[in-house]
């Protein structure tokens, strides 16, 4: 794994605020800042599950045949 030093760091990005622009550059921070939060909570469970839409069966309601 390659280890990055401060002046490749630097010029990568130098090379990200050319191409997307200073704004662009602080919105897609926040948003990956964002991510990352979401990401942490949805692996650690601290969210209470969302129910799906997948129906219920009753077994009694089964036909006999589909046993």
């Amino acid at each position: 794994m390659p280890h990055f030093n401060l002046p490749e760091l630097a010029i990568v990005l130098v090379i990200v605020v050319v191409l997307f622009g200073r704004g662009r550059v602080g919105q897609l921070g926040g948003e990956v800042g964002t991510a990352i939060r979401e990401f942490r909570k949805g692996i650690s469970g601290d969210e209470p599950s969302k129910p799906t839409d997948v129906p219920v069966i009753d077994p009694t309601q089964i036909p006999p045949a589909a046993r």
